[in-house]
């Protein structure tokens, strides 16, 4: 995007980051890229630090503007983060990026630096969610310093390595169409998103307008596997928001324990604008910032514009629908799709409401559900209290389950590659955190581990992981500065 000229950023050296020290490293994601055993031997440690660049770097930090709670924000950009660069790898073109890296003309009123606590969840979340098989930006390494940094209280300077085909965001071209009101440099942004991320869309009558529709799907799937999984965003501004439908921007994210539709992860979203249920009407509002932003894109008739861009962007609400139902009918291990099938799945998640019941212990014990006749439906039946509720539905679920001559054995298997076992619950993300800030990083290669394999039972590792949250876990505060 460097390359695009002036207009789309600024041209700098990271701030040196003083004594550095690696805090973890991701030899997986490493070896993913084609790199050597030793890749993180030599000069490394400063390149990923900020204090060194390797050969045809040119760090570089993005302007871009967005909506920010649903209020427009102006002008943004890439405050604390800096583009060192494209690298070619086995798996493809991708983007090399330091988060916390210092001072950029974006930074605003803020410091450039990213502390060690909010890198250590970035690191361990981005990871995660790929081992999910959510689309993500992807964390390399993660290096510290004794450098104090304040936020709500004084801590020290982290920076995450953190890498993807492309980090665009919606943001990026709301900034050329409303504030720098530069339609010049839009059409160049539109016509490289379109070489570069979706060629197949520039044989289309409207290639801005077939970008947007794949925009939309890509939106749509990406928002259906976060509520499949129980992921809470916690700040799906605009400038959030990727154009390829990957997660970005770590902050106030978090995996629901008791189930509750209104869950609301970021205590700084005072009004619950991004709670756990609003997600993917918000990534609709989003979409048509998005469509907005590209009208001068799709015609001189502004009336034919806006008819175009509302019709390129629909087919989200399919999609989502199309996805978020096919993702709920694996969780439930419906080989079929049933008319009441939609009514069976809200009705269970209406009793987990009610209950808060754990909704990743939840549906990992329902894979264990029977279909035979009289079945005690334990241990799933004991996560509820009211019991005849829970058995009045598990009678439906059974009937349906023998209309399709469903196999317990099979449907197991089958379950439990749609229901994790593991997720990075926030309680476990500050274990990681608070052992890291005493000097020890261990925990972080352990979470790691098994996060990146959160579908397998993992007999090896620690039951913690994969138990109810301790008391108290529901009292940790995470805010766009975790």
């Amino acid at each position: 995007m460097a390359a695009l000229g002036p207009a789309f950023g600024t041209a700098l050296a990271a701030e040196p980051l003083p004594d550095p020290h690696w805090v973890a490293r991701n030899d997986a994601l490493a070896a993913e890229l084609g790199w050597p055993a030793d890749w993180h031997d030599g000069s490394a440690l400063a390149v990923l630090s900020g204090n060194a660049t390797w050969p045809g770097m040119s760090p570089f930090a993005s302007v871009y503007s967005g909506h920010q709670f649903g209020v427009w924000a102006g002008q943004l950009g890439d405050g604390r983060a800096l583009l060192l660069g494209e690298i070619e790898s086995a798996a493809g073109p991708m983007e090399i990026q330091l988060k916390g890296s210092g001072l950029t003309p974006y930074s605003r009123m803020g410091d450039g630096r990213a502390v060690l606590r909010s890198s250590i969840r970035e690191y361990l979340c981005s990871e995660a969610m790929h081992g999910l098989g959510i689309p993500s930006t992807r964390a390399l390494a993660l290096t510290g310093s004794q450098l104090p940094v304040r936020r709500e209280r004084w801590e020290t300077a982290a920076v995450v390595t953190r890498m993807a085909p492309s980090f665009l965001r919606f943001g990026h071209f709301e900034h050329f169409a409303h504030t720098a009101r530069d339609l010049a440099s839009l059409q160049r942004l539109v016509d490289f998103s379109l070489a570069n991320y979706f060629p197949d869309c520039l044989g289309a009558a409207q290639p801005a307008a077939a970008m947007l529709s794949e925009v939309a799907r890509r939106t749509a799937e990406l928002i259906a596997q976060w509520q499949a999984v129980g992921f809470c965003h916690g700040v799906m501004n605009t400038d959030n928001m990727s154009l390829l439908g990957l997660t970005i921007d770590y902050g106030p994210f978090g995996f629901l324990d008791g189930f509750d539709p209104g869950h609301v992860c970021n205590h700084s979203d005072h009004q619950g604008r991004y709670a756990y249920a609003r997600q993917p009407g918000v990534a609709w509002w989003n979409l048509q910032a998005l469509a907005t932003a590209l009208l001068p894109q799709l015609g001189a008739d502004e009336d034919a514009a806006s008819e175009a861009a509302l019709e390129a962007i629909e087919p989200y609400r399919s999609a989502l629908s199309a996805a978020l139902s096919a993702r709920m009918r694996a969780k439930f291990g419906l080989a079929t799709e049933q008319p009441d099938d939609a009514t069976l799945i809200d009705d269970l998640l209406r009793l987990m409401a009610a209950e808060r019941t754990d909704y990743t212990i939840l549906f990992r014990h329902l894979s264990g559900f029977s279909t035979a006749p009289d079945h005690a439906q334990q241990p799933v039946r004991d996560l509820f209290i009211d019991r005849p509720a829970f058995d009045a539905w598990a009678g439906r679920y059974a009937e349906r389950l023998r209309t399709e001559q469903s196999d317990d054995a099979e449907r197991a298997v089958r379950m439990n590659s749609a229901n994790p076992k593991f997720v990075l619950r926030n309680h476990l993300a500050q274990s990681a955190i608070e052992a890291a800030e005493a000097g020890d990083f261990d925990e972080i290669g352990r979470l790691m581990k098994v996060l990146a394999r959160p579908y397998d039972e993992q007999a090896t590792a620690p039951a913690a992981y994969a138990a109810f949250p301790p008391p108290g876990a529901d009292q940790i505060e995470v805010s766009c500065s975790s």
